[in-house]
């Protein structure tokens, strides 16, 4: 049976009566409440906007989160008080709509491939040691450069394709995540080469 989307997911718990939270999301994607929250916390830095610093949180978040995964959680834990928080102010229905809409455009073309190398606790281990990666390339971009997009679309991207068990999307996501580290290195160099030039 083909997995639901991330964007249906997310749209399915959107359409559900009651509250909604951050623990009530978490319980409805089960499994792959890991790679649906990658998708949510890595969704507005790989938007190529400026965010002026407060994606920084976020991607703390999904740091914590990825070494879960690394450790060897198959489940989410996170405070309890930060799973009580609320989804629903207008504020967050936006986002919400508006990742439900971005998540949508990447998926068109994902579908399963591979399917027999997802769920194993080696493949769940790689993918928390990618998301780590990913997000501490975007985190440590220079603000405002615009350099955190790639890693963090990156990062989406590999978590869309293990939600959707893609390995070509998994392997998209991987390119992106070492083509934006690598320009970061690169403009990085040029900086620290003309700053160190003028002295």
């Amino acid at each position: 049976m083909q997995s639901k989307p991330a964007s249906k997911l997310l749209a399915d718990w959107r359409a559900e009566p009651g509250e909604k939270t951050l623990g009530g999301l978490l319980d409805t994607v089960g499994l792959r409440s890991f790679a649906l929250l990658f998708v949510v916390l890595l969704g507005l830095p790989a938007l190529p906007i400026p965010t002026g610093g407060i994606t920084s949180v976020f991607e703390i978040l999904a740091m914590l989160l990825a070494l879960q995964l690394i450790v060897g959680r198959r489940t989410v834990w996170l405070p309890k008080r930060w799973c009580a928080t609320a989804l629903d102010g207008e504020r967050s229905t936006k986002l919400i709509d508006g990742l439900i809409d971005y998540t949508t455009k990447i998926e068109r073309h994902s579908a399963p491939r591979l399917t027999a190398l997802f769920g194993h606790w080696w493949s769940d281990v790689a993918f928390g040691i990618t998301v780590l990666v990913g997000t501490i390339g975007s985190f440590l971009a220079p603000p405002f450069s615009g350099l955190d997009t790639l890693p963090a679309l990156g990062v989406v991207i590999l978590s869309i394709g293990v939600i959707m068990e893609d390995i070509a999307y998994v392997i998209g996501g991987i390119a992106l995540i070492v083509i934006g580290i690598t320009l970061e290195l690169t403009v990085g160099g040029a900086i620290y080469s003309g700053v160190k030039s003028l002295l």
